[in-house]
């Protein structure tokens, strides 16, 4: 995707919606438009692969790469062993150390497909690569508690708003020390590479500027800190999750196909937005995707736009062309068209539905077996009205049995019921 604008950063950002919160709003719509300032901002390594949750900061990132800032990506290989209690109702699992270094391992491999990582600054504008389990794990107890600790005051730590949200289900000594470490990353990536300027979403207003204030006391200068908005679905539930579970960056966890169609279903009252928060299409051609939701909705233009641009970004071109392409037979009803590879592509990640091994199996029995309904009473109204597809081909009423003949490949089934509702199933 290649950024076509003219306008100076801190106004593109502004425009598309991504500014939420500013430390000191002068101050950073300066660091934005000026070139060669130094930025960080984290990730948490609670998983092997990323998900859609976390596009909005990677393009961020690469919003102000592209600008002429010098971004440090940090994952938290320490602060990933303590659980950072931001947007949590209930105290996080503790990870085991060789769980963390392994997701820690992963993620750096996997954001390695967007970044240059280097060793150091250097030229070429390469982004840095930081673990700050590399800094914490040196800290002693005492130098925490004597150098680190007398800067920050209980009051000020329990009225952040993500220690506040679990004062009534409780919150531990280890997650509510969770900000100090991560102002201890702020400090030391200020002084040691003249990091002036901490970016993350609004969740993280709390912990951020914990970091510029702890720089403030023990260095007697000022840091930066801008908060992007958090990405919600319509009715304010939280974005980044389809029907089968959280949509993952890694495609073994989310196929490249199962990825298009999560941006391909996005609803139109959300659609115009994400195009501005992830795409690098201009605000001119996301314009005239937005005149298209108006005026013809049912040609999902602007969906189809943000499908490709982020299937694209995250898998590449060919991945785009395959997903249209099996996309296209599934549309039509032409799935024994799909290819032994496109078969598996399509029958693959967790929203794969599996089914015990059968013979004759009524309908209802089936539909309830894969978990295309919650009831008997539901699949039998829906074999009557003719509103379920096995692989393509109408269901034609209730004395209709799944069997081995009906299996593509040998193992697979591809459930339609009503217009758009997909269901995968893997016979095992």
């Amino acid at each position: 995707m290649t950024e076509r604008t003219q306008m100076n950063l801190y106004e593109e950002l502004k425009q598309r919606g991504l500014i939420y919160q500013t430390s000191n709003e002068a101050a950073v719509k300066d660091f934005l438009n000026a070139k060669g300032g130094k930025f960080y901002l984290g990730f948490d390594p609670t998983a092997e692969s990323l998900h859609v949750g976390s596009l909005l900061p990677i393009v961020l990132i690469k919003r102000m790469e592209n600008a002429g800032l010098r971004p440090i990506v940090l994952v938290g290989g320490a602060t990933g062993l303590i659980g950072d209690p931001s947007g949590k109702s209930l105290e996080r699992n503790l990870l085991d150390f060789k769980i963390v270094n392994k997701n820690v391992c992963a993620i750096k491999k996997q954001l390695s497909r967007f970044f240059n990582f280097g060793c150091c600054f250097g030229t070429g504008g390469k982004v840095s690569f930081v673990n700050n389990y590399d800094w914490i794990k040196n800290i002693s107890l005492i130098e925490l508690l004597r150098d680190i600790g007398k800067h920050f005051t209980v009051s000020e730590m329990v009225n952040k708003e993500s220690v506040q949200k679990r004062m009534a289900t409780g919150i531990s000594f280890t997650e509510f020390t969770y900000m100090v470490l991560q102002s201890v990353d702020f400090l030391n990536l200020f002084q040691k590479y003249g990091c002036k300027m901490q970016a993350g979403g609004s969740d993280q207003w709390g912990n951020m500027t914990a970091g510029i204030e702890l720089i403030r006391k023990k260095l007697g200068k000022e840091a930066l800190v801008l908060s992007i908005p958090l990405v919600t679905k319509s009715d304010g539930t939280k974005f980044g999750k389809s029907e089968s579970g959280a949509v993952w960056l890694d495609a073994k966890l989310t196929s490249p196909y199962h990825f298009y169609q999560f941006w391909v279903n996005v609803e139109d009252a959300k659609v115009v937005e994400y195009l501005k928060f992830f795409t690098f299409l201009s605000l001119d051609e996301i314009k005239i995707l937005e005149e298209s939701v108006a005026k013809s909705p049912e040609k999902r233009e602007a969906q189809k736009a943000l499908a490709r641009e982020m299937t694209k970004f995250v898998h590449g071109e060919k991945a785009v062309e395959r997903a249209e392409k099996i996309s296209q037979l599934l549309f039509y009803g032409k799935v024994k068209e799909l290819s032994a590879d496109d078969l598996k592509e399509v029958f693959s990640g967790a929203g794969v539905k599996e089914v015990a091994k059968f013979e004759n199996m009524p309908i209802a029995d089936f539909l309830v077996a894969a978990k295309v309904v919650d009831s008997k009473r539901q699949a039998r109204e829906d074999a009557e009205n003719k509103a379920i597809e096995i692989n393509g081909e109408k269901v034609p009423g209730m004395d209709f049995s799944v069997d081995k003949k009906d299996l593509l490949g040998g193992k697979y089934i591809l459930v339609k019921r009503g217009k758009r509702d997909y269901h995968f199933v893997v016979l095992i």
